[in-house]
């Protein structure tokens, strides 16, 4: 299974980057994730795990594997037959920002599991670039006012 999704944010990419790398936050802004605990401290970075729960789905543990400080970072899980991989892409301009959220699963029971939750994953990481782009737009939009 692999989803690919881009979405544009009217909010410089300084802020995007803060936002998602502070997974802890997540479900302050995306009703896709119920809960997620770092399982060590400081910044995001190359080993950094967190413990993520979502509607529907066990809690997992992610490990970060690549990490930009500003631009990117991936992190990996495995449960049985199954090898995901998730990564996170800021880029900006002048007028904005994008993010790139792409999530791939391999393994033996990647077929299965593209199968029994393909559309509800492809929905949480649309809404996750919807909740991550609405929650920017709002700081950005209130930074702003007089």
């Amino acid at each position: 299974m692999n989803i690919d999704i881009t979405t544009d944010i009217a909010a410089p990419a300084e802020l995007v980057w803060s936002t998602i790398a502070d997974v802890e936050r997540w479900p302050d802004w995306t009703a896709s994730v119920t809960s997620v605990q770092r399982l060590d401290e400081g910044p995001l970075r190359v080993g950094s795990q967190a413990k993520i729960k979502q509607p529907g789905f066990p809690a997992v543990v992610w490990t970060v594997t690549d990490c930009v400080d500003g631009s990117s970072f991936a992190w990996e899980a495995s449960s049985p037959g199954v090898h995901s991989v998730g990564t996170h892409t800021v880029t900006g301009d002048e007028n904005g920002s994008s993010i790139r959220l792409v999530i791939s699963q391999t393994g033996p029971l990647g077929g299965v599991m593209r199968a029994l939750f393909g559309k509800r994953s492809t929905r949480y990481v649309q809404m996750e670039g919807a909740g991550i782009k609405a929650h920017c737009e709002t700081a950005t939009r209130g930074a702003h006012t007089v």
